[in-house]
């Protein structure tokens, strides 16, 4: 583990208090946690964009034109 001192504003540490509160966990844990979720996101950002470039548009293409051209069933339709 590693210590790590951050300067928050009064209000933002207020918010993070209740937030912590609310959620039946330490303050530590809420930042923990949501610094955890966003480095997960920024990941699979990452995953993602790198596998994009990877991609063929001319066989996805190809994959699309093999789909049936029906209506989609009933409930799935677009609003």
């Amino acid at each position: 583990m590693t210590a790590l001192s951050v300067r928050l504003p009064e209000s933002l540490h207020a918010q993070l208090k209740a937030l912590a509160q609310a959620e039946g966990v330490s303050i530590n844990q809420l930042i923990v946690l949501s610094i955890a979720e966003k480095v997960s996101a920024l990941k699979t950002e990452e995953y993602f964009k790198e596998r994009a470039s990877c991609a063929d548009r001319a066989a996805f293409l190809a994959v699309l034109d093999k789909a049936p051209d029906v209506p989609p069933p009933p409930g799935d339709e677009l609003p």
